[in-house]
């Protein structure tokens, strides 16, 4: 299942990257680089952070092919789109969803307590998105004022270790973790759902 998640994360984060790549006009080996940045950024601080070794893209280098397949079909097609950045964050919205679920499947694996769950499941949905943006000089999405981005990570990451205590379907936290981040996340890009921002107070005379 992990493995599973991990590619499906790796396809569509390597998407989404290829795409900032057509907005920022690089060349194919542009594409390359930074389709497997976004694809595997976020996982490879994943399993860093947990001493899982071999990082699962050195482990298994069909996420790297993946990556770059990515890169080359979005560097042929992305003229195609009508509008690029508006699929990019329906792709990335996808991705996050994915890649939350894989890193609490990990964590959870390993015997991580609650909040090392948590942490790595925002970790591994948001990192290689902003590793993508800062790159780019985009304003990354993950720090946009009032996005449900990290939110949506972790409210997530949050309905997966609640889902065992409704029910032992073994798929369930997996299921969970997907439909709330991707809803979350969806509605802050259809409907602007927000969070309030902080509003500075003028000082007191």
């Amino acid at each position: 299942m992990i493995t599973m998640l991990d590619y499906a994360s790796v396809t569509i984060f390597a998407l989404t990257g290829a795409l900032l790549a057509s907005r920022a006009q690089l060349d194919l080996i542009g594409f390359f680089f930074l389709a497997c940045l976004t694809a595997v950024g976020g996982g490879t601080i994943r399993d860093l952070l947990l001493d899982r070794h071999p990082i699962f893209w050195l482990a298994d280098l069909t996420h790297l092919a993946i990556a770059c397949m990515a890169a080359l079909i979005v560097f042929f097609t992305a003229h195609l789109l009508e509008s690029r950045y508006k699929t990019l964050l329906w792709l990335d919205a996808a991705a996050l969803s994915i890649a939350v679920s894989a890193g609490v499947s990990v964590a959870t694996t390993m015997g991580q307590p609650g909040p090392v769950v948590l942490v790595m499941g925002v970790a591994t949905g948001t990192l290689g998105g902003l590793m993508r943006d800062v790159v780019c000089n985009e304003m990354p999405l993950v720090l946009k004022q009032g996005e449900l981005y990290v939110t949506a990570a972790l409210a997530g990451a949050g309905a997966a270790l609640a889902a065992p205590f409704v029910t032992a379907q073994p798929l369930a936290p997996v299921l969970a973790c997907i439909a709330t981040t991707f809803a979350l996340r969806a509605g802050s890009i259809a409907f602007g759902w927000r969070l309030p921002g902080y509003k500075p107070r003028p000082p007191r005379q």
